[in-house]
Formats: structure tokens, C-alpha cells, sequence
């Protein structure tokens, strides 16, 4: 069967802090061929065991502010008030013009940037906790401080309040469901007439 040659489609999953955006873009990696790693830049410091090139690409400040200034950003965002996070254009724009599919595990603002940019190329789904109990034990898991904790869960209500701006939202209750459900999105998304660029010779062939 002749393959039908279609642009890539962006898929945003965006969540707060503890609601296993992560989770759910590793196991599609690792299921998906043809889905690929936006790989972000931050001016934040890289954790143990972290790879330049892999995990993130890591700048200075300086280093950041001149991505900026050359309009090599697709989207940019500051994290919990500290470190500067943001999606390289060019892998992004390359990967989409060779039918590749990228995912991105991002907050609302670098959705809504990225939405602005390339508009039509990004499907964008919110991922809820089943309820604020199991994201605070989640959260608890990655920091024991009481004032942290508590400051990570005042953000993750107000970045809940923003669910309405997404095509899609799925509760990740369970995991292996919540992934299903994602996938299931990305899946329609590829066979979008208006996506799919070589339709027209395919459906003149068989005609």
C-alpha cells in the first residue's frame, strides 16, 4: 500500500506539577515510531544523571536571552518563579515537514504560545489528577518541605483553572488508561483530511 504523505502534528500535554504529563509522554515514546522528543532549553542546572543534548539543552541566562533575541524560541515560560524554560524552533518546524510527530510536556503558556505559532499543527490536552489528594501525595513523593509542597499545590489549582483552553482533557486516574485515551487522540489527529497532504494524488490513483 502506497503511503500517504501528511504533516507531523504537535501534541501538547500539559498538567500541573504532579499529574503525570511525564508518565504519559514516555510510554507514548515508547510505543509511537513515528512520535518524537521536543527537546526544551532551560537556564536551569542539570539534576543527576541528566544528559546536554538528551534530557534538556542546557544554557546560561545569557545564552537564553540571546535564543530569544534571535527569535529561535517557539514557546518560552519561567517555571515555579525561578529557572527559564522554551521549545527550539527548528527541530520542531524540520520534524513537522517530514510527517514526524512531536510531543511536548509543557505548562498552559508555552500551549498557548505554541498554539499562536503553529496554530493548526498543535493538538493540545490537559491532564487532571483524579482528585487534589492524589496529586499532594504525588508532590509529596518528590518534596518533603511543607511550605514547598503547599506552594506547588497553590500553583496546580491555579493551573487547573486553565483546563477550558484545551482541545482535549483526560484524567490520569490510571495511568496505562490516561495513555490509551492520549493515544487515541494523537491517532485521530494523523488522519485529519486537512493533514494528510498527499490525500488528493492517493484518492486520484484509485480513481
Amino acid at each position: 500500500m502506497m503511503a500517504i504523505e501528511r504533516r507531523g502534528v504537535c501534541l501538547v500535554l500539559a498538567a500541573p506539577s504532579g499529574a503525570g504529563k511525564t508518565a504519559i509522554a514516555e510510554a507514548l515514546l515508547a510505543s509511537e515510531p513515528t512520535l518524537r522528543r521536543s527537546i526544551s532549553v532551560t537556564t536551569r542546572p542539570p539534576r543527576a544523571g541528566e544528559i546536554d543534548g538528551d534530557h534538556y539543552h542546557f544554557h546560561s541566562s545569557e545564552s537564553f536571552e540571546r535564543l530569544v533575541r534571535e527569535n529561535a524560541l517557539l514557546e518560552r515560560a519561567q517555571v515555579l518563579g525561578r529557572h527559564y524554560y522554551g521549545t527550539p524552533r527548528a527541530p520542531v518546524e524540520a520534524a513537522l515537514a517530514m510527517g514526524l510527530d512531536m510531543v511536548f510536556a509543557i505548562d498552559w503558556q508555552g500551549y498557548r504560545q505554541l498554539r499562536a505559532v503553529l496554530q493548526s499543527d498543535v493538538i493540545g490536552i490537559f491532564v487532571l489528577p483524579p482528585d487534589l489528594a492524589s496529586l499532594k501525595t504525588r508532590l509529596r513523593a518528590r518534596a518533603d518541605d511543607a511550605t514547598e509542597i503547599a506552594r506547588r499545590m497553590q500553583l496546580a489549582r491555579s493551573e487547573i483553572s486553565h483546563w477550558h483552553e484545551f482541545d482535549h482533557v483526560v484524567v490520569n486516574a490510571d495511568l496505562a488508561q490516561a495513555v490509551e485515551a492520549v493515544r487515541a487522540v494523537l491517532h485521530a489527529a494523523r488522519s485529519a483530511t486537512s493533514r494528510q497532504s498527499g490525500l488528493k494524488a492517493f484518492v486520484d490513483a484509485l480513481t
